[in-house]
């Protein structure tokens, strides 16, 4: 089982809108925070004022209630009575886009459609695999021989440079040997034949032994500069965060979002967590995803090498490996800020590429219903469906390969049935 790592709690930064409420000051504490409106749109560390208490946002949100939406798995945090001089509302926007989508509201059924930005023109429900710049004992192959039932193609990986927060990429001197002969001219040219074949490839920085680190403002703007560098370079599409060993919120969004202002608008952002990293919006993987919602693709999240973990319910531990544990621990994120598009569940492709929660491709099908459709559910069943659920994700292309390609095979024409 891979070591989790948490990290303390980042601050949310405000995404601009000058109906956005934010704390004038310190002083404001003792006194009623601006009254909620429901045309406002409030971010993570908002504040409003309902009925004589004071509240305060987790993350982005727009006409949900206080009173009927706060607690420990919902948006508002309720802050305590409030009395006294109600401060009047900041008018000065912040310097960060809007998200450009509403999220789904938590009374009724989250919207289908995916968003105009940040999707790269990716298909609706889109299957992921991670391809291997290395040697192990899954089968190697060269990027252009990826089977056609991927739409997206996540590099794996960008290492550390002695700069911090920068990453380098070259192919793997043990793959060029196996394969050989395979070079960076040869897998630029690859990238290229996946373009005309409608794919989409983004560059994956960290894996399990990875040591990328970006915790400061300079480490971000080094990551930054060296992602630019890779896309150029190669032709990626975008890049995938899959730093196990810690991510610091706060700058990597601010990497992200200057990566993104530097490339296109269809830049795809994909993040690859651990279960245990989104457990809660406490976890700076959560509160990644939620800093950089208007222009995040996805989360495919690791749905293995666990063990049990709580579901949304909030009552019970469901053990990895079912169909239950996929569909309990997805709702963790689909009731706590993410759209359905933004949510993808990653599986191993064989028993051999994890150290436990393969599940029979097929298990990842009746996930998918129960969350679309809330059909072939197991014991548990989430509160509502989320049409839009986005698709699914396996370590790796080579494991599949090796077994046979049953995870694709299986997994994408499933993928066509969806809503």
């Amino acid at each position: 089982m891979r070591r989790p790592a948490l990290l303390a709690l980042a601050a949310v930064l405000a995404v601009g809108d000058t109906s956005v409420y934010l704390a004038t000051s310190a002083s404001a504490a003792a006194a009623c925070y601006p009254t909620w409106s429901s045309s406002a749109v409030y971010v993570g560390g908002g504040q409003a004022s309902y009925q004589g208490v004071n509240y305060q946002a987790k993350w982005w949100t727009q006409n949900d209630n206080p009173a009927t939406h706060s607690g420990q798995w919902d948006v508002w945090a309720n802050q305590g009575a409030c009395g006294g001089t109600t401060p009047t509302p900041s008018t000065t926007p912040p310097t960060a886009p809007p998200p450009t989508t509403a999220p789904p509201p938590t009374t009724a059924p989250p919207p289908t459609t995916a968003p105009p930005t940040g999707n790269g023109q990716l298909p609706k429900h889109f299957l992921t695999g991670y391809w291997q710049n290395f040697d192990n004992p899954a089968q190697e192959i060269r990027l252009r021989d990826v089977p056609a039932s991927y739409d997206l193609v996540a590099v794996a990986f960008a290492e550390a440079t002695s700069t911090p927060g920068a990453v380098s990429f070259g192919i793997d001197a043990g793959l060029s040997a196996s394969l050989g002969g395979y070079t960076n001219a040869d897998f630029k040219n690859d990238v290229a034949v996946l373009h005309s074949r409608g794919k989409k490839v983004v560059i994956s920085v960290g894996g399990e032994l990875g040591t990328v680190s970006v915790a400061s403002a300079s480490a971000a703007t080094n990551f930054a500069n060296s992602i630019v560098g890779l896309i150029g370079a190669y032709g990626f599409d975008g890049v995938d965060i899959d730093l196990e060993n810690g991510v610091n919120a706060t700058y990597m969004a601010q990497a992200l979002r200057d990566i993104r202002s530097r490339t296109s608008a269809n830049l795809i952002i994909t993040m690859a967590p651990q279960t245990i990293d989104m457990q809660s919006t406490g976890a700076q993987y959560f509160q990644l995803a939620l800093n950089i919602k208007d222009i995040l693709t996805v989360v495919h999240t690791q749905f293995y090498n666990s063990g049990a973990m709580l579901g949304c319910d909030n009552t019970a531990a469901y053990s990895q490996g079912s169909v239950n544990f996929l569909v309990a621990l997805a709702c963790i994120q689909l009731e706590n800020g993410l759209r359905p598009d933004q949510v993808s569940l990653g599986l191993p492709a064989a028993p051999s590429a994890a150290g436990g929660g393969y599940v029979n491709p097929s298990v990842v099908n009746q996930a998918l219903d129960c969350l679309a459709y809330g059909t072939n559910c197991g014991s548990f069943k989430p509160p509502r469906t989320y049409p839009g659920i986005r698709g699914a994700m396996t370590w790796s292309v080579n494991w599949d390969v090796t077994n046979g390609n049953g995870f694709a095979n299986t997994i994408r024409p499933h993928l066509t049935t969806l809503p």
